[in-house]
């Protein structure tokens, strides 16, 4: 399917610069998307907060209606939605139509926030008085999002923003445009979303930039790199704008000697291999007790050579390729390094094209590059450890700490581990990929700023407090 085919809105006029996106598995050309540029990001962001006030005033059931018929023409759309997520950022089909489903409980949860309580009543000491602690719109929320969930990690954020009253401006990856930003323009431009409610705006790094230092911008969520992170963070904290920040992760994988090792490397494959291992959550490190790590690497590396890669839009494969040659190259960088540090690859290695297959490497020590790094790539490090107090020291060793999997027969153990590691999300017998839309969603250290996606986190997330005081008369004051 090409873009052609059906209408789609910007939200810019015609001064854009024009980039290529390539399709990864073929490399040919999937379409020319027009960018914006910093004047159209001022003249969006001007708009975009003219409009907001009308939208918050509407009742919140009419906010949640736009969501639903949002939700319904997603449904609806969902051949589009996955062929674009499939050829544009090299999902398989099993990854895009597991992501439409969860942007589709996205959208009914935020609808379902819109009529949720937004305030509490707190006591006062002044006899005659009522406080009303309340919960209002921030105003005009930018939202930057990555490429490798484009479509789920968009949705989590414009959803819930609109629906607690907000306007967005959407900034999404350039290769992910279209499944992340484009397709969903049009998706809330037939649900009835008024016009400059939401927008998009396509772009490179300067796109992304300008939406951060808008005075007009009351709000930046960021999900993508902890290096681009920390500068939206400091930016964002000089012009005391709030921000919302989802970064990078390396991921413990825990196998105690007590657990199940066939189904925990089913679990670990799944963790360390699904989408290519292109994703904040995947299972990055994979720490096993030294009792049990041959039979685990034996298995872990029998999961691995027993994946096919491919091309996921054409054929049935478990892999498809990584996203740019860039990408292959730092991936493969980091393998070869590790290997000439004395690392031993048990399974994979690079393939044809981009792709990279899934591989599994042991004899790995703390200061090699596949254990110290962010891979994004299919690549299991295994390292062994002897005690519970090492292994909390090795998992807290790293300044990520977004989530962790934990595999033990002794549920006690594992919840003791869980306490003492320094990891926003843990998941015990199961792996580190892990999201629900009714859950608050976020890391900690390098991995985020504290805030959380999700459930009732978005109450808070997206909106600001206000106290109001009402008196039944007015007081005496002495002067």
């Amino acid at each position: 399917m090409m873009l052609e085919q059906f209408s789609y809105n910007y939200a810019c006029p015609l001064r854009w610069r024009t980039v290529s996106v390539i399709e990864p598995a073929t490399q040919q050309v999937l379409v020319d998307l027009q960018l914006a540029n910093i004047i159209d990001v001022a003249n969006a962001a001007e708009r975009s907060a003219a409009a907001q006030a009308g939208w918050a005033a509407l009742p919140f059931n009419h906010r949640a209606k736009i969501l639903r018929k949002a939700a319904e023409l997603l449904k609806e759309r969902e051949e589009l939605f996955n062929s674009w997520n499939i050829r544009e950022c090299g999902s398989t089909m099993t990854k895009a139509a597991w992501e439409l489903e969860a942007s589709y409980e996205h959208l009914h949860s935020a609808a379902g926030l819109a009529g949720q309580p937004h305030g509490t009543i707190i006591p006062s000491s002044t006899t005659g008085r009522l406080n009303l602690c309340t919960r209002v719109p921030v105003g005009v929320v930018g939202v930057i999002t990555p490429w490798n969930y484009p479509l789920l990690l968009a949705i989590r954020s414009v959803a819930p923003a609109l629906a607690l009253g907000n306007s967005v401006l959407l900034k999404p990856a350039i290769q992910g445009s279209c499944c992340g930003g484009l397709l969903i323009s049009q998706l809330f431009r037939d649900a009835g979303m008024p016009e400059d409610v939401f927008q998009v705006l396509p772009g490179e790094a300067d796109v992304g930039d300008a939406l951060v230092r808008d005075t007009n911008v009351n709000m930046i969520s960021f999900t993508g790199s902890t290096a681009v992170g920390r500068s939206i963070g400091s930016i964002c904290g000089g012009l005391l704008k709030k921000v919302a920040l989802e970064l990078g992760g390396n991921n413990a994988f825990i196998v105690l000697e007590d657990a199940d090792i066939e189904t925990a490397a089913s679990h670990g494959a799944w963790g360390a291999f699904l989408h290519q291992g292109q994703i904040c959550m995947q299972a990055g490190r994979h720490l096993v007790h030294a009792s049990v790590m041959e039979a685990y690497a034996n298995a872990l590396a029998s999961h691995a050579k027993a994946l096919v890669a491919g091309n996921p839009y054409v054929d049935n494969v478990h892999l498809g390729p990584l996203i740019s040659d860039q990408q292959y190259q730092r991936v493969n960088s980091i393998v070869q390094a590790s290997i000439a540090q004395g690392a031993v690859m048990r399974a994979g290695g690079p393939g044809p094209g981009l792709i990279y297959n899934a591989t599994v490497l042991t004899g790995i020590s703390q200061n090699m590059p596949a254990f110290t790094e962010e891979v994004f790539g299919p690549v299991a490090p295994i390292l062994p450890f002897d005690t519970d107090d090492e292994l909390i020291q090795i998992v807290n060793s790293s300044p990520y700490g977004l989530a962790a999997g934990i595999h033990t027969a002794n549920i006690s153990r594992g919840m003791s581990i869980a306490a003492r590691i320094k990891t926003g999300m843990v998941h015990i017998n199961d792996q580190p990929v892990n999201a629900e839309h009714n859950v608050p969603f976020g890391g900690m250290g390098a991995s985020g700023s504290g805030g959380r996606f999700g459930g009732p986190a978005n109450a808070e997330e997206f909106t600001q407090s206000q106290w109001v005081s009402l008196s039944a008369k007015p007081g005496a004051y002495p002067f």
